[in-house]
């Protein structure tokens, strides 16, 4: 089939425009496996530069490859200029240290792609390399289209965006596929060969009502095909070293940072038994046993935790207890002091070289060379979890009664101590007034921190949000007190800040809730149920579990500090307890029904619009271009005129009078359908005058179509070629063929 070059006339930048429009929307297969921010718009930003680059470039020159070098060579002097220029130095000279910094950058990259969470936060170094990628994936659909006129291979180029994100389960948006095909269809019309203006308007409704359709069809069966169960039974190849590459809990967890996509990856499986189906207690699930616990940090200064240096690490007795509860640690597990239950876990895409295990007293069993800190009650290996990695709990879970906690009492260790640091900000003596105000009453420990856990818990004050405001102040906690919006680093930073202005030892958890029972009696747990909890310290009995963040996100709170199992005279925050900036107003368990975390690491938030609406922009931009360049060549003066252009003016003069030839000519071939038909109307041949300028006209459309560089041609030898030829025909007797209409 013989299609038309997109390297000429109005086309070629309008061809141009829609391949940088596709590119860009391409780029929303990336949206499952990246987190919201700026790197959507900032590539798509990069692609029109290098389109209008591009378009320069094939103004001045009929080379295939030429455009699309210069191209490359802008962009990736741009890129490196941006991304890759040392500090301090100027970004408009790159050399040999900017070459050297872009190599590191690449590296550091790498390494972040190997170790980040899924969904991928967007580092600059990751920036970078998906910036060069899209404008790369532009380069190359473009050359193929425009360059070497094979615009349906330009789909080879959009297909391997979206192959990382189909193969590895997180396809980004339907809307972003829908417009990549709807534009990849006009790219195959702008290919079509001329028709009729009666054929061209039908078949350019065809190609609008089939891609309307096409788009139609995509958005409503897209999650009907998704949600077929056949899907599931087809084992797709891993690619990296997980399923989708390794998820990680982030431990330099900020404040101010709104809380991005979570990974849906699986990131552990595990079943629970009760260790003595015989023995009388609770019935042996995940709320049971709790959130598994990863890790548990000390150090805030205001805005992040930081992890502290922490003791040395110790080997253990497999059939031992490990527990922060004084005097548990090496004991033989027993009935007596609570149920014991059984966890098998097998790991997921997780990758941590601290293991999730329950807060409770528990025993650890696994192969490798595992070792057991003290000081955080944590597991930690030499070497990360990998795929398939198992190990066994039995886990001792206590009956913590709210009298028990009460009654508890003593000095605190003297290595607890540190989890009494404040930081030192223009708050803290606000911070200190308000814990006081909201304890008011309040004559234990466990009573004063029930009275925080229930102010933070109402819904009628605070309210469960991803979205952080920006800050006001050097003190995170008091700007999100202001706020009274936030997610569990918020809830679990502010409780266990305003736990140490009552003197009471506080740490923050980091690890995962149950997670969702299947039908086997597996239970699941993804990315999503990442968590953050405070860890309160009670003399006696140890670090125990309290949940301030509202029952929205976590469900119920741990029984033994359930307001209304407590039933104490101090079960809720004082009545005189103001919220700043407004009107007067560890053991643990997550209840079932609990809704997943919310922990960064572990939903596009509103700042993943802006990608949306740059694309959309940038769409509106390329349309407006194009309409630009339609109007200024309708508008242009003769003194613009081409070969190609006069070719065009003399065919529609010649298709009035009846004189037509197919696309599948050459204009060597054209010139003599055009001698024939006349020959065969008037009884005899054009004119010397007439076949001269009929021949000089296919000489010089053949050297603008094809030669390196063609022989330019004034326009007013162009326009006198065709009005000879006009002419001669004209006088064609009318019989034959009527006169022409007069040149416009």
């Amino acid at each position: 089939m013989s299609g038309t070059s997109l390297r000429r006339g109005w086309r070629s930048p309008v061809a141009t425009a829609v391949v940088a429009a596709a590119t860009c929307t391409a780029l929303g297969a990336l949206s499952g496996l990246l987190a919201g921010g700026t790197w959507a718009l900032r590539a798509c930003l990069a692609v029109a530069a290098t389109a209008l680059v591009v378009l320069g470039a094939r103004a001045l020159t009929r080379s295939t490859w030429i455009p699309s070098t210069i191209g490359l060579l802008v962009a990736a002097y741009a890129l490196l200029a941006v991304y890759a220029t040392p500090p301090g130095a100027n970004p408009l000279l790159v050399g040999p240290a900017t070459l050297d910094r872009a190599g590191q950058l690449a590296q550091q990259a790498a390494q972040l792609i190997e170790t980040s969470v899924v969904p991928m936060p967007v580092w600059p170094p990751v920036e970078m390399l998906i910036v060069g990628a899209a404008v790369l994936v532009f380069l190359a659909a473009d050359l193929l289209a425009v360059g070497c006129g094979m615009p349906a291979l330009t789909g080879l180029a959009y297909v391997a965006v979206w192959t990382p994100a189909v193969v590895l389960g997180f396809p980004g948006s339907a809307w972003a596929l829908a417009g990549t095909g709807f534009l990849y269809l006009v790219l195959l019309a702008l290919a079509q060969p001329p028709v009729g203006r009666e054929r061209g308007v039908r078949r350019a409704g065809v190609v609008a009502a089939g891609a309307a359709g096409l788009v139609v069809v995509t958005l409503a069966a897209g999650p009907v095909v998704a949600a077929v169960p056949a899907w599931s039974w087809l084992d797709l190849p891993d690619v990296g070293t997980g399923a989708v590459g390794p998820v990680r809990l982030a431990d330099d967890l900020d404040l101010r940072d709104s809380l991005r996509d979570q990974s849906s990856q699986v990131v552990l499986r595990y079943t629970v038994e009760s260790v003595d189906e015989d023995a009388e207690g609770p019935t042996a699930t995940a709320g049971l046993v709790g959130p598994l616990r990863s890790f548990t940090l000390r150090d805030f200064d205001g805005r992040s935790w930081q992890r502290d240096p922490g003791a040395d690490l110790t080997d253990w007795d497999r059939g031992g207890l490990l527990a922060s509860t004084p005097g548990l640690v090496g004991a033989t597990p027993d009935a007596s002091r609570g149920t014991l239950t059984a966890v098998d876990v097998q790991v997921g895409a997780l990758r941590e070289q601290r293991l999730p295990v329950s807060t409770f007293p528990r025993t650890v069993d696994i192969d490798g060379r595992w070792s057991y800190d003290p000081a955080r009650d944590e597991v930690v290996g030499q070497d990360r979890t990998d795929v398939d990695t198992r190990y066994s709990m039995i886990v001792e879970v206590p009956d913590l009664e709210p009298d028990l906690l009460r009654s508890t009492s003593g000095e605190v260790p003297d290595d607890v101590t540190g989890y009494l640091d404040v930081p030192g900000t223009e708050h803290e003596q606000d911070l200190r007034d308000l814990a006081a105000e909201i304890t008011a009453g309040a004559t234990t420990t466990y009573d004063r921190a029930l009275a925080l856990q229930s102010y933070f818990r109402d819904g009628t004050q605070f309210r469960y949000d991803t979205s952080v405001e920006a800050g006001e102040s050097d003190d995170a906690v008091w700007d999100f007190l202001e706020s009274r919006r936030g997610y569990c680093v918020q809830f679990a930073t502010a409780m266990t800040v305003l736990a140490r202005t009552l003197d009471i030892p506080a740490r923050l958890g980091v690890g995962f809730l149950p997670g969702e029972l299947g039908s086997d009696r597996v239970y699941r747990v993804t990315g999503a149920d990442a968590h953050a909890w405070p860890e309160l310290y009670f003399p006696g009995t140890g670090w125990v579990r309290f949940e301030p963040t509202p029952a929205v996100q976590t469900g119920p709170p741990p029984s033994w500090s359930n307001p209304f199992r407590a039933a104490g005279p101090s079960a809720s925050p004082s009545a005189t307890a103001q919220q700043p900036g407004a009107a007067p107003s560890t053991s643990s368990t997550s209840a079932p029904g609990s809704t997943g975390g919310g922990l960064p690491g572990g939903t596009l938030t509103d700042e993943s619009r802006a990608p949306l609406l740059a694309l959309v922009g940038l769409v509106l931009v390329a349309a407006l271009t194009v309409a630009g360049i339609a109007l200024h060549r309708r508008r242009r003066p003769r003194t613009g005129l081409t070969p190609e252009a006069a070719w065009r003016r003399l065919r529609d003069r010649l298709r009035r009078a009846g004189i037509v030839w197919s696309d599948a000519h050459t204009p060597r071939q054209a010139a003599a359908a055009v001698r024939d038909q006349v020959r065969s109307r008037r009884g005899r041949p054009l004119s010397g005058d007439a076949d001269r300028a009929l021949t000089a006209l296919a000489a010089a459309v053949e050297q603008d179509r094809y030669a390196p560089a063609p022989t330019p041609h004034d326009a007013a030898e162009l326009q006198a070629w065709i009005g000879a030829v006009l002419t001669d025909v004209s006088a064609t007797p009318r019989g034959e063929a009527g006169p022409l209409p007069a040149e416009a």
